[in-house]
């Protein structure tokens, strides 16, 4: 879902806010930090900007679509309206 360049770029900037007592630990924490974050994203269900961007155009162009369609749904039942009329 998400790249992994995004939990390591965002682990390391996490791990440069830590004391310079905790720097010593500073690759196991990045590790830790990077699993952490992972797990957490995957739980949100979340969807990245390529994916969202598709979707929003599938979902335009469905809306068309069904816009088409109800016309021609309403001139076909105005049309029969004016047979049995």
């Amino acid at each position: 879902m998400f790249d992994s360049k995004f939990f390591e770029t965002l682990s390391k900037k996490l791990s440069a806010v830590l004391p310079d007592s905790l720097r010593d630990a500073k690759k196991d924490l990045e590790k830790n930090f990077h699993s952490v974050l992972q797990s957490a994203f995957s739980k949100l269900d979340l969807v990245t900007r390529d994916e969202f961007d598709v979707q929003t155009k599938v979902l335009t162009k469905t809306r068309l679509k069904l816009e088409e369609l109800a016309k021609q749904v309403a001139k076909l039942e105005e049309e029969k309206k004016k047979k049995g009329a």
